[in-house]
């Protein structure tokens, strides 16, 4: 059975129209807010001296109380990641209004589920009590979470009014970079011993009102904590309560380590489909547990991530963002785009008189730019790709630059071949035929070189590959297929 993009992500397309149905809601609801506050406005600035001053108060009281429960209504009803949804979909000024709406105790969720600049211009709007109760709501893995975001006023009285048990729960976790496993990890694992009974084991589970989310199976530690095995659920409910943990718990399928890169946490849970996995340090004592959801979470941020940084962004934007703030997030990489722009153009410039001699090479060089950069492009996407996925090594550059370079040659000779006829036909010239052949299948694979070599050079400095890779690789498509064009044109058709 096959899935779509969204499904196999876990938001099926009927998920994403019911939340676009509230947002349209919503929005509508708003758009009469203003229209009636507008309306009431209005009639008050045009009626007469001391005929009622204040009935287009009341009206405009009542109507706004009115439309202020119909949003509670609507917002209580929404789960909080559609809130953040609704939130992220909305200008500032609407996005404050419909946050004072939303009940304080769901604070803290909805923050945990929008996005960082959102996040941001919610915090803002909010006095340290309001964020202190926010907090207070979550767990330490998700306090660890918000706590870059919060003032450290308010994080100072949040340790304060925890207990010693998850205070140093929240000292672990936010003692963790953002890539590290133990900044993924939850400290809600379920811990049983090896020698009970499967009885003794559900009669402690009974003791919970609910288990914890995506709990498929316990963890059989010693009594110093280190990890033994691990008891699948289904297992559980299905063998004599009278077995013992010991006879019925199984190796875990992986061990995760704190402080290894997420990436290899979600490589593992991609390749044995799991839903939790065990989390150790170095004496293989269990600390906690990693799920689905959060490996989910890391995945989609991290290739938001990499679709922003290809396209030179330095982070993710607020699209109602000021426009200092989305200035301040662009400038960057287009001032390197300006200036691999302005050494393109100095190239073209080197051949002027040849560009007067023979005018079709104007109408020619964009063609070898183009599909320069879009080869690269399509090469670098491939390398990132195998690099985010563990599958490429620095050791193996010198064999994919060969293989990259054959398929840049095979392309070149063929879609240059096709260019260089159209050429011919269009302006009855062979050499110049010839000469589109020979650009196209040298840019080409140039393009190839450096569609392997700019990534490999962003791992070697410890960099993200897929930062700024797009201009990169456009900037060297553009000057490299300019001169190889225009310097063979000149050499053989102008010279």
């Amino acid at each position: 059975m096959s899935e779509t993009l969204e499904e196999a992500a876990g938001e099926r397309p009927e998920a994403r129209e019911r939340v676009q149905d509230a947002l349209a809601e919503i929005t509508a609801l708003l758009r009469k807010h203003r229209l009636v506050e507008g309306l009431v406005h209005e009639q008050l600035e045009h009626a007469p001296v001391g005929d009622h001053p204040d009935r287009g108060g009341l009206v405009e009281s009542l109507v706004t109380r009115q439309n202020k429960a119909q949003l509670q209504r609507k917002l209580d009803r929404l789960h909080p990641a559609d809130i953040a949804y609704v939130l992220e979909a909305l200008p500032l000024d609407e996005r404050l209004y419909i946050w004072d709406l939303v009940k304080a105790d769901r604070d803290g969720e909805i923050l945990l589920e929008v996005s960082e600049p959102v996040r941001e211009s919610l915090i803002s709007s909010m006095d340290t009590e309001e964020l202190v109760a926010a907090a207070e709501t979550l767990d330490a893995d998700e306090i660890a979470e918000l706590a870059p975001d919060l003032p450290q006023e308010v994080m100072d009285d949040v340790f304060s009014s925890l207990p010693v048990e998850e205070r140093e729960q929240l000292r672990a976790a936010m003692s963790f970079d953002d890539d590290m496993v133990g900044a993924l990890m939850d400290f809600e694992d379920l811990q049983v011993r090896a020698d009970v009974t499967l009885e003794v084991v559900l009669r402690y589970l009974r003791r919970f009102d609910e288990l914890p989310s995506q709990t498929d199976q316990l963890f059989v530690v010693d009594r110093d904590e280190r990890l033994l095995g691990v008891l699948p659920v289904n297992k559980l409910i299905v063998t004599d309560p009278d077995a013992l943990v010991a006879d019925v718990m199984q190796p875990p399928v992986v061990k995760l380590q704190q402080h290894e890169k997420a990436d290899e946490a979600a490589s593992a849970f991609e390749r044995y489909d799991l839903v939790s996995a065990p989390v150790v340090d170095t004496n293989d004592k269990l600390v906690g547990r990693v799920t689905v959801d959060e490996v989910l979470d890391f995945v989609r941020a991290r290739g938001e991530e990499d679709v922003l940084q290809q396209a030179g962004l330095r982070e993710e934007e607020d699209v109602f963002a000021s426009v200092w703030k989305s200035f301040q997030n662009r400038w960057a990489w287009l001032a390197i785009n300006l200036v691999t722009a302005f050494i393109a153009s100095r190239v073209i410039g080197v051949f002027e008189g040849s560009i007067e001699k023979l005018v079709a090479l104007a109408a020619l060089m964009p063609i070898v730019a183009g599909i320069g950069g879009n080869s690269g492009n399509q090469t670098i996407t491939m390398i990132v790709r195998a690099a985010a996925l563990g599958q490429f090594a620095r050791e193996h550059a010198h064999a994919l630059i060969r293989k990259e370079i054959v398929v840049a040659l095979i392309n070149g000779l063929v879609w240059g071949g096709v260019m260089g006829l159209v050429a011919m036909l269009l302006y009855k010239d062979v050499p110049l035929g010839l000469v589109m052949v020979l650009a196209m299948t040298l840019n080409l694979m140039l393009a190839a070189s450096m569609g392997v070599l700019i990534p490999m050079t962003m791992l070697k400095f410890g960099r993200d590959p897929a930062l700024g890779s797009s201009v990169l690789i456009t900037a060297v498509t553009d000057s490299g297929g300019f001169f190889i064009f225009l310097g063979l044109a000149t050499l053989f058709l102008i010279a």
